[in-house]
């Protein structure tokens, strides 16, 4: 369990882990904190923020120092191997140690445990991706994984722990800047022709920009307008007072969403949508890529339309009549194109309660594996490159001004920014406080309950200090879900991973002081 807290942020999944411990699994949990699912671990290594990769690095060192990784594997089925061990021979245990503070017995103890078990997982989540290096971050657990052979093979795999509900179909259905439906390249001849001939319509041939590069292009005046589905940008983007100054430049800002957002507030035109999980017919794919159907429960209230009603709304209102499609006639066209779902007839996801994709045919079963090929002989397919991997430390660096560690992430009573869950009450709420150490709260000479000035060199704002006693001297916390009583992305860093867009939202740097009366 690497950088998840998934007994707060994944609470359901959490009770298959433990399933799985009360069975005889082992558990190593590498997270800055000794968090609600370290307390679970057999072993806990309290990594300092941002060095991920330092310690994969060791890790991976000491299995191929000890002659533990699954050379028949890497011969026939990964290729970049001879390149990517050159590349961790200065990760030794005791660099690794002094960089990432965990102790050099303990990595070995787990590259051992790790490399030797019959099979073996490593999950993550945002702890590993809210980085400046996110990708980076990734592709050193890969290379993990391919080291060992734990990959493609029950019970052995790589398991990123999606941040929120149907994230995946998401993805699958093309919502990003350089894929189509499928995760066909946008910028592929061929492929790009397909969607071409079916909608009538050419689509550009380049890659868009995801989300960090959008808010860089409204800034500099080149992008003018914004139209925002389900997103609450206001409240949820690193730095957000830049990011709220670039949405007032905006000429024109269209919100949809099924709450008044703190968005939805800024927005001209807000479009009142559907709750569509409830209220639509559709479908929705899991974390295991599993596509299912979601069935319409509920009327939506008011004068709530689903997303697509409010969307082929607009396209009448821009020239095309679409009517109004229903959700089977739309999966049927996106099964047209998109050969990873081609199988997945809404009779078959009845019939056999969901597939995973890829699903090539009605006659297919899906796969069980993703990477399941690379077991085949030969294997099927590309090949899965080892990729050397470079330590770099947090871009927000420690000063005399701002001695203090900044991380942030989810309690198990909340979500996000709190739009859904702040209507809530619940009794495990701790509400927008600033997390220390005792023994920085002694040092500090604060008491639980005072308020606190906590200052990054983006901002400052005033929460009320918690002891926790999970936390380690220097180390801080804060969650994201009660931006009306701590704002807490007015700190945060906007420096972000150029691969994927992600901003750097686990390692800010901060000053504590009491709050004047």
């Amino acid at each position: 369990m690497w950088g998840s807290n998934a007994r707060s942020a994944h609470p359901i999944f959490f009770h298959h882990i433990l399933k799985g411990i009360h069975n005889g699994a082992r558990m190593y949990c590498v997270d800055p904190r000794r968090s609600d699912s370290a307390q679970w671990a057999d072993v806990w290594l309290g990594i300092d923020v941002g060095t991920d990769i330092a310690l994969a690095n060791a890790v991976a060192k000491v299995i191929v120092d000890e002659g533990l990784h699954r050379l028949d594997f890497i011969e026939k089925s990964t290729t970049g191997f001879d390149d990517f061990v050159e590349s961790i021979q200065s990760y030794t245990l005791e660099y690794a140690e002094q960089t990432t503070g965990v102790p050099g017995d303990v990595i070995r103890e787990m590259a051992i445990a790790y490399a030797t078990a019959e099979s073996a997982q490593i999950c993550w989540t945002l702890g590993i991706t809210e980085h400046h290096n996110a990708t980076d971050n990734v592709l050193a657990l890969i290379n993990l994984s391919l080291l060992t052979g734990h990959v493609g093979r029950y019970g052995s795999g790589l398991v990123p722990v999606r941040g929120q509900n149907n994230v995946q179909g998401g993805g699958d259905m093309g919502a990003l800047p350089n894929k189509l439906p499928g995760f066909q390249d946008v910028e592929d001849h061929e492929a790009r022709g397909k969607f071409e001939a079916q909608w009538g319509h050419p689509i550009p041939a380049k890659a868009g920009n995801h989300l960090t590069l959008m808010f860089e292009a409204m800034e500099h005046g080149d992008m003018k307008a914004l139209y925002v589905i389900g997103e609450n940008p206001a409240q949820s983007e690193a730095d957000v007072g830049k990011a709220r100054r670039i949405m007032r430049g905006l000429d024109f800002l269209v919100v949809q969403d099924i709450f008044l957002t703190r968005t939805a507030e800024m927005a001209d035109v807000v479009f009142p949508a559907a709750a569509d999980w409830c209220e639509a017919d559709g479908t929705v794919t899991s974390s295991e890529r599993r596509v299912q159907r979601v069935r319409k429960a509920l009327e939506p209230p008011g004068d709530a339309k689903t997303d697509v009603e409010i969307v082929s709304m607009l396209a009448a209102e821009l020239g095309y009549s679409w009517g109004l499609p229903k959700a089977e006639e739309l999966w049927d066209e996106l099964r047209s194109l998109s050969p990873m779902h081609a199988g997945m007839s809404y009779q078959r996801l009845e019939d056999l309660g969901g597939l995973q994709w890829p699903c090539y045919d009605e006659e297919h079963p899906g796969e069980l594996f993703l990477h399941g090929r690379l077991w085949e002989d030969p294997p099927r397919g590309r090949l899965a490159p080892f990729s050397p991997i470079v330590h770099a430390p947090p871009v927000d660096q420690l000063s005399d001004e701002f001695p203090y560690r900044m991380t942030t992430g989810r309690h198990l009573d909340s979500y996000n920014t709190g739009v859904q869950s702040g209507g809530y009450d619940s009794p495990l709420r701790a509400g927008g406080t600033i997390d220390v150490s005792p023994e920085d709260a002694a040092s500090l000479e604060i008491a639980e309950g005072e308020l606190v000035t906590v200052s990054s060199r983006r901002g400052s704002l005033e929460a009320p200090l918690r002891i926790d006693e999970a936390l380690r001297p220097g180390l801080v916390f804060m969650t994201l879900h009660f931006p009306d009583e701590a704002d807490v992305n007015q700190l945060t860093i906007e420096a972000w991973d150029p691969q994927s867009g992600t901003a750097e939202f686990k390692a800010t740097a901060v000053r504590l002081e009491k709050a004047a009366l």
